[in-house]
């Protein structure tokens, strides 16, 4: 791909504002913007000043004047893309945006497509293709976690230490092809003691990052959490305390859940997504019989089950509620589950003592006054390993990545079985060359145009 128009977008997000930034892009785009920009300084031509300069002025259309603008200038190869680059600075009318995109089509530009700003800076070698990837993780981020990971990708944490793995068994892959020009000699170039020891290494790094995606994709998608529980034991009002808000309906009339609610809140810089849920209980009514039936389908697609139960009712319902717990333990096994005993503000010490024994792990919530709200926020805290956050480790989140790192290991595996069956140099350089196929496709030093533009249509207009 070789682009040799002018692009331009809204870079700013759509709607009227106090100001908007318009960017063009290419090979004419100062030189488009100058034939339309009256600067307040007389005769200053953009085509003269230098890179990363700001300049006053106005957009105009022959005679009319259609705003008062800053105009920032960057030339090529210093900018994001690559190219020579204008960014202007309007007032935010709708009004005035459109009036200076429709001028400079008129004059030769093209509407950017989604990420293409980004795909030229990729194109032009000033990202490389997970860098890129980062950009896009960045703007949607929505938490300190999914943030700081794409930050960290972003400035190249990850495309670095992938290309160190790919340049040492670059080297490696040189000398036994060498060694292939030269088999009748009988020669070895490589030396396979330390080629094994290189082989262990990436294993270790490769088995690093693939389970590391565990937590990223928790970092980036956040975690769903369902509240579960028969009806009218605070489910709702556990999802309000939660969110500090009335987003849910409480009342004491049982049954008042019918369909799911979801809100999401950030829990020391990890996304979680509550849905309150309607309560599981025999019924005959249609409608809460459907709100129940998507309990379940909920329960299936969290992460994480918060099963509640009414304090004030266990001492006359602890059999039934143990039934339920354990239905819920036996169906999803594998699922994390904290149990709440909630309106604890209603029950004395001798009855808390009493839950506390015939049910393990329990922990006292009172939703209505905030009382154990700290505690809960704090076991689904424990429950995500954030110990690669903390220590600004390598983290993937992106499921290309981790695909890309899964078939590299895969292809690494077989030279490390290879090395120890002595296999025979030529079959060797195969599965090397295969699983520097599989780096190459994560930094994007090997890659093709459906490959791009599966990535960069996911990308906003304007970046």
């Amino acid at each position: 791909m070789i682009y040799q128009d002018t692009i331009i977008a809204l870079a700013t997000a759509s709607g009227s504002g106090a100001i908007a930034v318009i960017r063009l892009s290419g090979s004419e785009a100062i030189s488009i913007v100058d034939d339309h920009f009256k600067s307040v300084v007389s005769n200053k031509s953009l085509l003269k000043q230098s890179t990363h300069t700001v300049h006053l002025g106005h957009i105009v259309d022959e005679k009319r004047v259609i705003d008062e603008v800053l105009v920032s200038v960057f030339k090529n190869p210093n900018s994001y893309t690559g190219e020579n680059v204008v960014e202007i600075s309007c007032h935010g009318s709708l009004y005035i945006q459109q009036e200076i995109i429709q001028l400079f089509l008129r004059k030769g530009c093209r509407m950017a497509n989604a990420g293409e700003f980004t795909l030229r800076a990729f194109l032009n070698g000033k990202l490389d293709l997970s860098q890129a990837e980062a950009v896009a993780d960045l703007i949607a981020s929505d938490n300190e976690a999914s943030h700081q990971v794409a930050m960290q990708q972003m400035r190249g944490g990850f495309s670095s230490e992938i290309a160190k793995l790919r340049e040492e068994l670059l080297n490696f892959a040189s000398l036994i092809e060498l060694e292939l020009d030269f088999a009748e000699e009988d020669v070895e170039f490589a030396d396979r003691s330390q080629f094994k020891d290189l082989i262990d290494r990436i294993t270790f790094v490769l088995k690093r990052l693939i389970d590391s995606f565990a937590v990223g994709n928790v970092i980036k998608n956040g975690i769903p959490v369902a509240i579960v529980g028969e009806p009218n034991v605070g489910k709702s009002t556990l999802l309000n305390a939660l969110l500090n808000e009335e987003r849910a309906i409480v009342s004491e009339i049982a049954g008042t859940t019918r369909d799911t609610i979801e809100d999401e809140i950030s829990i020391g810089g990890i996304g979680f997504r509550f849905i309150d849920t309607a309560g599981i209980r025999e019924t005959k009514d249609i409608v809460e019989s459907i709100g129940i039936k998507k309990t379940f389908e909920k329960i299936e697609q969290a992460q994480v089950v918060i099963y509640l139960f009414d304090a004030t009712q266990f001492e006359s319902q602890s059999s039934r509620f143990k039934v339920e717990l354990e239905k819920i333990k036996n169906k999803y096994p594998q699922k994390p589950l904290i149990v709440l005993s909630n309106k604890i503000d209603k029950v004395d010490d001798v009855q808390i003592s009493e839950m506390q024994k015939e049910i393990s792990n329990i922990q006292l919530l009172s939703a209505k006054t905030g009382f154990g709200v700290e505690q809960l926020t704090n076991s689904l805290l424990e429950l995500i390993n954030t110990g690669a956050l903390r220590n600004n480790e390598t983290i993937v989140t992106n499921s290309r990545h981790y695909d890309a790192l899964l078939k590299a290991f895969e292809e690494v595996q077989k030279v490390k079985t290879g090395l120890e069956t002595g296999l025979s140099g030529d079959l060797l350089a195969i599965d090397i060359r295969q699983a520097l196929f599989h780096f190459g496709e994560i930094t994007g030093e090997i890659t093709n145009d459906d490959l791009l533009g599966n990535i960069f249509a996911n990308f906003c207009i304007g970046k």
